[in-house]
């Protein structure tokens, strides 16, 4: 069993098995999300002082700040997968 690995920018990685979602962060239900998750301890930055353009949550609860917009953060991942329909979601 070979772990995938997912680049969110500036050489952060991620396993690709752990995330459940990449979302935009403009929306209200997301930044209260965010807000929780920072309260919680479960809010990692990897955006290194710049703008969030995505939130990635992962399996175990954490939430995870990225400076990459969602877009690049999934075909990064798909990248990563040999078998993968490059579907757009509606």
């Amino acid at each position: 069993m070979t772990i995938k690995l997912v680049n969110i920018g500036f050489g952060n990685i991620v396993s690709a098995s752990r995330i459940i979602s990449i979302v935009s962060p403009e929306s209200a239900p997301i930044k209260r999300v965010v807000t929780e998750a920072r309260e919680r301890g479960l809010l990692i930055d990897a955006t290194y002082g710049r703008r969030t353009r995505a939130v990635i949550v992962a399996d175990s609860g954490h939430i995870i700040l990225s400076a990459v917009q969602p877009e690049t953060v999934k075909h990064r991942l798909q990248a990563r997968e040999p078998n993968s329909e490059n579907v757009d979601p509606v």
